[in-house]
C-alpha cells in the first residue's frame, strides 16, 4: 500500500486493536519517539514485558507495527511504526456489522480522552513556546458537500506538511494536531 493511500478501518480485528488504551499509548510512542521494546514500553506504562509484548504482537498481526530485525537480538525484540497510509479512515456506524458497533463506540470514547488529554496541555505548552503551539477556533456555516470538500482539503494539507520521523528535517518537530467540527446548532 503506497503512503498517500487512505485505510478505511473497516475490518473489526483491526479496529478491535486500535479501541485499547495501552495499546494506543504503545502506538503512539512508537509513532511519536520512534522505536521501542517491550520492556521499554511496559516501563514506560508501567505494565508487564508479558502483557506489552502481547499487545505488540496483535498490533504487529494487525498491520499496524513492525519488529526491526536488525536491532532485534535475543529475547529483545525492537518494534516500530509499520509503513502504510497516514491517513486512517473509520467507518460510520451503519458500514458496520451490529456486534462491532461498540468497538467503534469504544475507539471515539478512548481517542476523545487523550483529546481531552492533549487540551488540558495545550496552555502550558503555548505558554512555554507559542510559536510550537497554536489553536484556532471558529464557525462555519457549510453544506453537507462543502464540509466533506473541508475535511478532504484538510486531510491533504496535512499530509502535505507531515513526514515520517526518518524523512524529516533535523529542526522537524512531532506535533499533535487536532481538528474538530460538529454542528452548532445542536447546542
Amino acid at each position: 500500500m503506497k503512503d498517500d493511500e487512505s485505510l478505511m478501518l473497516d475490518d473489526p480485528a483491526r479496529l478491535k486493536a486500535l479501541a485499547h488504551p495501552l495499546r494506543r499509548l504503545m502506538l503512539r510512542h512508537l509513532n511519536v519517539h520512534g522505536p521501542a521494546t517491550s520492556t521499554t514500553l511496559g516501563e514506560m506504562f508501567n505494565a508487564k514485558t508479558g502483557t506489552t509484548s502481547y499487545h505488540l504482537r496483535l498490533l504487529e498481526r494487525c498491520g499496524f507495527i513492525e519488529e526491526i530485525p536488525e536491532r532485534s537480538t535475543g529475547r529483545e525484540r525492537w518494534w516500530r511504526k509499520a509503513e502504510g497510509p497516514r491517513d486512517m479512515r473509520l467507518p460510520t456506524p451503519d458500514q458496520l456489522a451490529p456486534e462491532d458497533r461498540p468497538t467503534l463506540a469504544e475507539f471515539h470514547r478512548i481517542g476523545m480522552d487523550e483529546d481531552r488529554e492533549l487540551f488540558e496541555r495545550f496552555p502550558a505548552a503555548y505558554l512555554r513556546d507559542p510559536t510550537w503551539a497554536k489553536a484556532s477556533r471558529g464557525l462555519g456555516r457549510m453544506t453537507k458537500a462543502e464540509f466533506d470538500e473541508f475535511f478532504e482539503a484538510y486531510i491533504a494539507l496535512l499530509m502535505k506538511y507531515s513526514r515520517r520521523a526518518e524523512d524529516a528535517p533535523p529542526d522537524a518537530r512531532p506535533l499533535y494536531i487536532r481538528l474538530f467540527a460538529l454542528p452548532a446548532d445542536e447546542d
